[in-house]
């Protein structure tokens, strides 16, 4: 290999390095943001705070996100995306009805599991409203939410479901299983525990499921 191709190799890897180590500062970022916009949200977060929870200088902070409104942007963009990843309804072949269903609330409920911080700051920024994600919701989340809801009424009217309003089991869901975190401190305290724990989560889950599924299912 000559010395210009060893020169270049050697510089894509010393990028892709770079790429790398970004990227993982930028999600340790985050995730710390999350922590604090939760405890404190927008108005009460500061970056100094932000910085602290992540372990990192104010001013490395800045390097990465300039601003708290763009990085309150991310935080709250993220989860979304986190959200439409994960919680495909329609995309999943030669599933019944029910075990799509079972799937999407246990799928709802593990992120409430493992995005507990989000899932407060992405509830606080609803009840504000929304003036900071309701246009990218409008674009990313609504279209999904409208092809699910068709899907379910084709079960409906292929005779699989009851005749429910397919908007109104989406919302109930949603409800129902972000409780699980934005409300954590509320059921911890009438559980007495010092934390929700997995056997806690698939309790819900599966509580949860059969509930749904047998009040919406069609009677044989």
């Amino acid at each position: 290999m000559s010395k210009t191709a060893l020169k270049t190799a050697s510089n894509v890897k010393k990028l892709t390095k770079q790429a790398s180590a970004r990227i993982a500062m930028e999600a340790n970022i985050i995730r710390g943001s999350e922590v604090v916009f939760a405890e404190f949200g927008y108005k009460g977060a500061t970056m100094d705070r932000i910085a602290n929870q992540c372990g990192i200088s104010k001013q490395n902070l800045l390097y990465y996100f300039p601003s708290k409104e763009k990085l309150y942007h991310t935080v709250l963009q993220n989860i979304v995306d986190i959200w439409l990843e994960r919680m495909v309804f329609a995309q999943q072949n030669d599933a019944t009805p029910e075990q799509v269903i079972e799937s999407y609330i246990r799928g709802k409920l593990q992120l409430s599991h493992d995005f507990p911080n989000a899932s407060k700051v992405f509830a606080l920024e609803i009840i504000s409203g929304a003036p900071v994600i309701r246009d990218y919701l409008k674009r990313h989340l609504k279209p999904l939410f409208e092809r699910d809801v068709q899907l379910v009424r084709s079960w409906v009217e292929a005779g699989h479901l009851r005749d429910i309003e397919p908007e109104h089991l989406f919302i109930s869901i949603w409800a129902m299983t972000q409780t699980y975190a934005d409300f954590a401190a509320q059921i911890e305290l009438l559980l007495d525990k010092k934390q929700l724990d997995n056997k806690d989560f698939e309790q819900a889950a599966t509580f949860l499921t059969q509930m749904v599924i047998r009040g919406v299912t069609a009677p044989n």
